[in-house]
């Protein structure tokens, strides 16, 4: 009983309207803006991260080192170039790379796939929280993407076109091995599914 006393009047005398410190993982992050040119590439960043992760989750372990030809980037290496260039990116528009990440040691990790999804996941959040940083109003403000001269909106837009083109490598590298893109699966077995009978 004296114990217990003790405590509560200890918990009592505790300042009231203390600041709560939330974990790392829960510290609040820059709301996601709902118009402009961020909020429209984001919305793109957001396509191209579940068209990635889906297509490199729907590919086979043992497909990862494969290529059309000698030369040419595997499947695998395909998906880290992808990573590396969002990485890349957010460095371009102020955002230092993560803490401890090594370009060689993802490279040489291209044929396993768990790290690699997690290297996928891992640098669209990151390329995510960089365009987050941004202002709204510097749309026009100059800026230099891939050796080229052009302004911030300009520069999102090489980045998106830049995970189209690979997407659509990615995709024919799939069909070619015999994988059909999960998203195209889903609507051909909509499209097979017999229509409902109207209710009388």
């Amino acid at each position: 009983m004296k114990r217990t006393y003790i405590i509560v009047l200890t918990l009592a005398c505790l300042p009231v309207g203390l600041p709560k410190v939330l974990p790392a993982q829960e510290k609040p992050t820059a709301a996601a803006p709902s118009s402009g040119y961020r909020a429209e590439f984001l919305e793109d960043l957001a396509y191209y991260e579940q068209r990635y992760t889906r297509l490199a989750e729907a590919m086979p372990v043992e497909k990862y080192s494969w290529r059309p030809s000698e030369g040419v980037r595997s499947v695998g290496e395909v998906y880290i170039h992808v990573v590396m260039a969002n990485y890349g990116v957010a460095k371009t528009l102020g955002t230092a790379f993560p803490a401890g990440l090594d370009p060689k040691a993802l490279s040489a990790s291209s044929n396993d796939k768990p790290k690699v999804l997690l290297a996928l996941k891992d640098s669209f959040a990151h390329l995510r929280a960089a365009v987050l940083t941004l202002g709204d109003g510097e749309a026009d403000k100059a800026q230099k993407m891939f050796g080229r001269q052009t302004t911030l909106r300009g520069a999102l837009m090489m980045a998106d076109r830049h995970w189209g083109e690979h997407l659509g490598q990615s995709i024919a590298y799939a069909r070619i091995n015999g994988v059909v893109p999960p998203w195209t699966e889903e609507a051909q077995q909509q499209q097979q599914k017999p229509a409902e009978k109207p209710k009388q």
